[in-house]
């Protein structure tokens, strides 16, 4: 669980303990509660419990202490609410929980519930509020919030930061997925020395990180990806030891990935600098981090080897090095201790020579993509060993012999993405019936490898098939009646072959052809990892469009007219 969460759950728990259902003994509570009520106008069936005749403790989604019945919690959560928040909520004096999250709520968020004098966590996050958060008035006196989530709205505007010298009990705060424009706020790093969680991840902020976070010596969660930051990460940034998860991905940094700053945050779980303009190597030092999961530095300008210290890296679940400049031989680094990684993805670097021994022993593995590098060779029948093993791209590269590498991908039997395309060159496909094990191969592309011989009757046999790209091959022969058993294909692409004769009439009765609604019944999950086929990026099924292309090829021109009508 994040920093946040915790925070959020144990806040909970607090006022769980501390908040039995009582008799609501103040009239100006209720009435508060019935403006709040007036000011929406979807109200997600409350009015059946909030009635006037009736105590405001049992209503729905309120709660009070045990200490003469004031309301210290409002959870309205999933409710289907629309309209505006009443400031009425403000003068709730004992309200500690105010939940208005995911909700169809408009208008501004009340300055008067930023300035509450009671409220610890507000939670009004997955809603449509927007402008401004304002600042509060000098004259303000110390606030107890210690949880703000606003996530997910659309806000904008600079980020209050005097407001923040008022709330000294503050621990976390969620602005992500706002269009917030300015500096990233950091002026509660020195009023709130307990402050241990920033997610403004998704917005508009620009310019430099504040050398001031290094002075939230409690800091546990940084999260500011997909904004427009710049310059260097400071020096004082690791500052906050206590560092565990730092994303800063998709903004415009740069500078070297500094090893000596790196091992000061020795509880680093999480890092994420991809997307950004990063350069150098990837330092020894990054064998100090013992509890480092993740590591994501995609998609920057990174060069030279992997340190064979990634190896002592033992807690690692997921490693995305793709899109860089790397080079070398992987089999430096010994996989075969990092047997809790789950998802591998080194796309588009320049590694070479053969596929280390060492991976097959990441018995975790469920995702692992070595595509568009200088890879050579046969893949080793241990590769039976990652029974996990779901999503596997080899594609561009230069391994060979296409029927070995079928039948020992045959024991990975939970397969649902094989993506080969660009290799085996001018090699013949093998149409063996002992190819098998594919059963729930979903994506299938074989397309830009010469490949000589007929369609393969083992291909019948993938009952889940829903993407076939054999394109760009010199595959002969006539399409076989079998097609039609591939009830689920809808992305079939033949075309740049020698294929001829006559359109088997079984080629009509498949899905795409049959109905424009096929799509809608397909499973929206995400990919492990984003599928690549030509200039196109996948992260679903239902992202794929329904392709029946067979263009040049050698098909006879009746046979054709038929299909088309």
């Amino acid at each position: 669980m994040s920093s946040f969460g915790l925070a959020i759950a144990l806040l909970l728990l607090l006022l769980s303990l501390t908040s039995p259902v009582l008799s609501c003994t103040s009239s100006q509570e209720k009435g508060s509660l019935l403006r709040f009520l007036a000011g929406l106008s979807r109200r997600g069936g409350l009015p059946a419990s909030w009635r006037s005749s009736t105590d405001c403790c049992s209503w729905e989604g309120i709660a009070s202490d045990g200490d003469g019945g004031a309301v210290v919690e409002v959870s309205l959560a999933s409710r289907g609410l629309e309209g505006r928040i009443s400031p009425a909520l403000a003068n709730l004096t004992g309200l500690l929980h105010l939940n208005l999250s995911h909700n169809s709520i408009t208008g501004r968020l009340p300055p008067e519930l930023l300035s509450s004098g009671s409220i610890v966590v507000l939670d009004v996050s997955f809603n449509s509020l927007g402008g401004g958060l304002g600042e509060l008035p000098s004259s303000t006196p110390d606030r107890p919030l210690q949880v703000l989530n606003i996530s997910s709205n659309m806000f904008t505007g600079m980020f209050p930061s005097t407001a923040w010298e008022k709330t000294r009990s503050l621990v976390a705060i969620n602005a992500s997925y706002n269009s917030f424009t300015g500096e990233m706020p950091s002026s509660f790093c020195i009023s709130s020395p307990s402050f241990a969680s920033l997610d403004v991840c998704n917005n508009k902020f620009s310019g430099s990180i504040p050398t001031r976070l290094g002075k939230c010596f409690g800091l546990q969660v940084l999260r500011a990806g997909q904004n427009n930051l710049s310059g260097t990460i400071p020096d004082e940034v690791f500052n906050a030891s206590l560092l565990e998860h730092l994303s800063l991905p998709n903004n415009g940094l740069e500078g070297k990935f500094d090893g000596e700053n790196v091992i000061k945050l020795q509880n680093l779980a999480v890092i994420d600098l991809g997307g950004n303009q990063f350069s150098g190597k990837i330092p020894d030092s990054i064998g100090q981090l013992k509890r480092l999961q993740e590591l994501h530095l995609d998609c920057n300008n990174l060069s030279g080897e992997l340190p064979a210290s990634l190896g002592t890296c033992t807690d690692l679940k997921i490693v995305n090095l793709k899109g860089n400049n790397l080079n070398g031989q992987l089999r430096q680094v010994n996989f075969s201790t990092m047997l809790n990684l789950q998802v591998l993805d080194l796309m588009l670097n320049s590694f070479t020579e053969e596929i280390p021994e060492s991976i097959y022993s990441c018995s975790n593995l469920t995702a692992l993509r070595l595509s568009s590098n200088n890879f050579s060779g046969q893949l080793s029948p241990r590769i039976g060993n990652l029974k996990s093993l779901s999503f596997l791209s080899l594609a561009n590269s230069s391994f060979a012999n296409i029927t070995n590498t079928l039948h020992v991908l045959k024991n990975s039997r939970k397969l649902t993405t094989l993506l080969m395309a660009n290799n085996f060159i001018g090699e013949r496909i093998p149409d063996d019936l002992t190819v098998d094990g594919f059963d729930n191969v979903q994506i299938l592309t074989l397309d830009g490898c010469s490949l000589s011989g007929n369609l393969p009757l083992w291909l019948s046999k993938l009952t889940s098939l829903k993407i076939l790209d054999l394109s760009n091959n010199q595959l002969t022969g006539s399409i076989p009646a079998w097609i039609k058993n591939l009830n689920f294909l809808y992305y079939l692409d033949l075309s740049n072959n020698n294929l001829s004769g006559e359109l088997p009439t079984a080629l009509m009765e498949m899905p795409v052809l049959q109905s424009e609604n096929f799509q809608d019944n397909l499973d929206n999950r995400a990919f492990e990892l984003t599928v690549y086929i030509g200039s196109f990026a996948y992260r679903t099924l239902y992202n794929f469009p329904t392709v029946l292309n067979l263009g040049r090829n050698k098909f006879r021109v009746q046979s054709l007219q038929r299909l088309v009508g």
